[in-house]
């Protein structure tokens, strides 16, 4: 990625959370080679050797930071040391977060309340220690990694999907209260990624005594038949950069054709037949007892087509 817009964002101070690996890794680094005076958090900083290495090696504007985005304390001590040495923060990118899978009967709920932790209330937290900063310089943007899961249900990712939605909501309603402030929210809304998004199956999920266990097997399937669409993080990143420097950014940014096409398809067919095209194209129930017309139909194979983006193992929506 060629350098660019250094010298107009040389003054700018960016940080984001969960940049050791995946799409926080590879944000901080195109921040960076944009110029922008970049902290790369993340909750264990061992795992920062990569991050440092390029940035050394290519003299960026990179210090990496421990932040845990589920501990009060980490995050205030995070952005206190931010202030503290460069007097501002221009950007916060909200990324950490990873993938719960399960079924709600099978989760527990210290499970469920681990993945609100991190995906929502690590948002919260976070957001809530800059802005009196950014208020206080007249201006910042907010950048929130969603995903096309914030907009559109999946079946046994209900803990994960829920996150996305309240941070889709969350960050809509800070758009009218920041917007006085000059400062700026944008919601960020990948498809599937190639990364290695850090997922966990709720303990009992795994279990073949579980009544769900066939249904955590069919997503699985489904997925490995979609990763060759999946975009690179890069994607992500170069989005994120258009959303900052946009002067008047758009509240959301779809990334990914899939994704754009799916989210499309989502909210042109009614809740009975994208329900009914998820259980035969994802969990794979026999024919539903209602009967399907022309128009189903074609909008079924358009759905086959086009495949169903969910998360994996290595895939991150």
């Amino acid at each position: 990625m060629e350098k660019k817009n250094t010298s107009a964002n040389k003054d700018k101070v960016a940080i984001v959370t969960g940049s050791a690996t995946g799409i926080g890794y590879e944000i901080a680094i195109h921040l960076a080679k944009n110029g922008f005076h970049t902290y790369a958090s993340m909750r264990n900083l061992p795992k920062a050797d990569q991050i440092t290495k390029i940035a050394k090696t290519e003299n960026l504007p990179l210090r990496v930071l421990q932040l845990d985005v589920t501990d009060d304390i980490s995050v205030t001590k995070a952005i206190d040391t931010v202030i503290n040495e460069s007097g501002k923060i221009d950007v916060l990118v909200n990324n950490a977060g990873y993938g719960l899978i399960g079924s709600i009967e099978d989760m527990s709920t210290e499970e469920l309340k681990a993945q609100y932790e991190t995906n929502v209330f690590g948002v919260f937290r976070v957001t809530k220690a800059v802005l009196p900063h950014m208020r206080k310089q007249h201006g910042g943007s907010i950048i929130n990694i969603s995903s096309i899961a914030g907009r559109i249900a999946l079946p046994m990712y209900s803990a994960y999907v829920s996150t996305k939605f309240a941070i889709e909501g969350l960050s809509e309603s800070m758009a009218y209260e920041l917007e006085p402030f000059g400062i700026k929210v944008a919601i960020i809304e990948p498809g599937a990624i190639k990364t290695n998004f850090r997922r966990e199956l709720a303990a009992k999920g795994s279990s073949e005594d579980s009544p769900y266990s066939s249904m955590i097997q069919s997503p699985s399937k489904a997925i490995e038949k979609m990763l060759k669409h999946r975009l690179y993080p890069e994607e992500v990143a170069k989005t994120v950069i258009q959303a900052i420097e946009n002067p008047k950014p758009k509240l959301r940014y779809i990334v990914g054709k899939d994704a754009e096409e799916l989210i499309e398809l989502r909210w042109k067919t009614s809740d009975e037949e994208f329900f009914h095209m998820v259980g035969q194209n994802i969990l794979k129930k026999e024919e539903q007892e209602f009967p399907q017309n022309r128009s189903q139909v074609a909008t079924e194979e358009q759905f086959r087509i086009k495949k169903l983006v969910v998360d994996g193992e290595r895939t991150a929506i």
